[in-house]
């Protein structure tokens, strides 16, 4: 057999960067099988969606749940020397995951393990924590801290957190019936939210050769600014479409970016199709496409592109759901519609 070993311009920039995409999706196909094993009588919905659901015997409702990190944002905390903005980071990216199935939050927990925890960076890292458990409202209700010195590098550390929430049980968003004709509504991010770092800071720091307090090109603001831009919780906004619409399915627009995240939520027969005229990626990731030479699918797997949430609606429901969202004080993108197809995303 003749086996070709792929040259650099055959692997991705992110693999390059060190986050290979299609090797952790073969591994989470693999866990899944020994996952399912653990599951007992409270377990509904499938593996793969954004929050695990329970049932809370005789409540009515389902526990969702989820757990998530920040990943190699803390990386460029830690290089400009803030930490107030990670757990707002954290928290919010864990609301998004559960509202995707139309949950509240109920409360949090957190992990923050490093060599050695300084004082002053875990009061701004737990000032963070409580900042947007408050905006979300949600209880901090406890967590873990650990010192684990030749485990973490000195003045680094990692965080992660744990969110759980509740849904009516007859209110649950499952995406199980998104139809052709159907029409997906964007909300916009605040900038990379908490995924693509790894890429993202090759090409700022490595390839662009820009520090933490230079300026953006093609922004009014710092690197430090930009990449720290605290991750949107879309908890109110879309609260207030889910008391009004019947919203037949959400995602939230995290590692993967569209292309991954919007087929997680889509039923067998369909497709959607994402109008790339509709809005213009914000200038943070026209920079690192360009400077990093990043193929544009590329960039749609890795990043938000400016879409951090996605809603798909009847076609019917369009116009009142932008309606209500321009009101409550976001900017809504009519971004794309579903078609028939096989569970996947197109760029049109």
């Amino acid at each position: 057999m003749n086996m070709k070993k792929k040259n650099s311009d055959q692997v991705s920039a992110y693999a390059q960067a060190g986050v290979d995409i299609d090797a952790m999706t073969q591994g989470l196909k693999s866990a899944k099988k020994m996952i399912r094993r653990t599951q007992t009588r409270g377990v509904r919905g499938e593996i793969g969606a954004f929050g695990g659901l329970f049932e809370s015997p005789g409540a009515g409702k389902l526990l969702v749940a989820s757990t998530d990190g920040v990943g190699t944002k803390l990386k460029v905390a830690a290089m400009a020397g803030r930490h107030d903005t990670v757990g707002q980071d954290l928290v919010n990216h864990c609301v998004n995951d559960i509202l995707v199935q139309g949950a509240k939050p109920l409360f949090f927990l957190d992990y923050l393990g490093a060599s050695k925890l300084e004082g002053p960076v875990f009061q701004e890292v737990v000032r963070g924590l409580c900042i947007a458990c408050k905006e979300n409202g949600c209880a901090l209700l406890g967590g873990e801290t650990a010192e684990m010195p030749g485990l973490y590098p000195p003045g680094e550390y990692d965080l992660v957190g744990t969110i759980v929430g509740a849904v009516d049980k007859k209110r649950v968003v499952t995406g199980e019936k998104i139809r052709p004709g159907d029409m997906v509504i964007g909300l916009r991010s605040s900038g990379l939210h908490t995924n693509g770092y790894s890429l993202a800071r090759r090409v700022v720091f490595e390839q662009a050769k820009l520090g933490v307090h230079d300026p953006l090109p093609g922004t009014d603001r710092t690197v430090a600014q930009c990449l720290l831009a605290v991750h949107r919780s879309y908890l109110n906004p879309v609260t207030r479409v889910l008391k009004r619409i019947i919203v037949r399915g959400m995602a939230h627009i995290t590692g993967g970016g569209l292309i991954d995240n919007v087929p997680r939520i889509l039923p067998p027969g369909v497709n959607v199709v994402i109008d790339r005229s509709a809005w213009k990626a914000p200038p943070l990731f026209r920079f690192i496409q360009e400077r990093g030479h990043v193929d544009e699918r590329e960039m749609f797997r890795v990043f938000n592109m400016g879409i951090g949430f996605v809603l798909i609606v009847r076609e019917k429901d369009a116009a009142p759901t932008l309606s209500i969202l321009k009101r409550a004080g976001c900017h809504p993108i009519l971004a794309g519609y579903v078609t028939e197809g096989r569970r996947k995303v197109t760029l049109a």
